[in-house]
């Protein structure tokens, strides 16, 4: 079993942020107030997770369950939107939805089904964390993906329409540019299974061991994880940058810039 942190020894933790405030004088970056604003948002948001999931596991209700989980699809479809700070078009926001649940329950459902197969099936123990870990990791993939694609778009828009003149399809002018935000999107992930295990330790790996977990108990879950989240990312970003070209043309193919 993991040692307890109590309440008290929980506060002194919070000396990390007392050190990033002082950092914060030093260099003269005016930050104090969103560093506040985050320590205390993460604090009452994890805290009411907490008793959330104590909740929801004591009852353990699949359909309960399933809320829960499209919740969080919600919520990464709004946090993407306010990560990219830009205006996003009406159908590539459809896109990204639609994106982002197609590869995300895809993944979960063979996961969760085919790799972990929990007793009982549908064991909010199970479905929820792993369902955080593989949306979240597929919400930062997709919200490179739409930044990229949207900065490079606005970027080439006149090589788009050179490409265009000379005859080519709307998709195939926007080819390398969504080409370019596929491999932006993924890169993150394959970088953090890169250093894995040699430069970190990753967060449920550390947490399973810290429970009493054997180690490489806990080591083949962790590969089988970021191999989910490898998918999640992977199928997400490809159905939005498979289908995201047509938020900018109309129903003439005429590039909308």
């Amino acid at each position: 079993m993991a040692l307890d942190i109590s309440i008290l020894h929980l506060i002194y933790a919070y000396s990390f942020v007392l050190v990033l405030l002082f950092l914060f004088k030093i260099k003269k970056i005016p930050e104090e107030k969103l560093l506040f604003t985050a320590s205390i948002r993460m604090t009452i948001q994890l805290t009411l997770t907490g008793y959330l999931l104590t909740y929801i596991f004591k009852i353990d209700n699949y359909f309960l369950t399933f809320f829960i989980i499209l919740l969080m699809e919600a919520f990464s479809i709004i946090n993407i939107k306010n990560i990219v700070k830009r205006k996003i078009p009406k159908q590539m926001l459809k896109t990204i939805m639609y994106s982002m649940l197609i590869g995300n329950m895809a993944t979960l459902f063979f996961f969760l089904l085919v790799v972990v197969r929990p007793d009982p099936i549908f064991n909010p123990r199970y479905w929820i964390p792993l369902s955080g870990m593989i949306i979240g990791n597929a919400m930062t993939g997709m919200s490179i993906g739409a930044k990229t694609l949207l900065d490079s778009i606005n970027d080439n828009s006149s090589k788009i329409i050179t490409s265009l003149h000379l005859g080519a399809e709307p998709q195939e002018a926007l080819k390398d540019i969504s080409n370019k935000s596929f491999e932006s999107a993924i890169l993150p992930t394959l970088n953090s299974m890169l250093g894995m295990g040699i430069v970190f330790l990753p967060g449920m790996m550390t947490g399973q061991i810290l429970s009493g977990a054997p180690p490489l108990s806990a080591i083949r879950y962790q590969i089988a994880i970021m191999l989910g989240i490898c998918g999640s990312v992977s199928l997400s970003i490809f159905f939005f940058t498979h289908s995201a070209w047509k938020s900018f043309f109309n129903n003439n193919k005429q590039f909308l810039h």
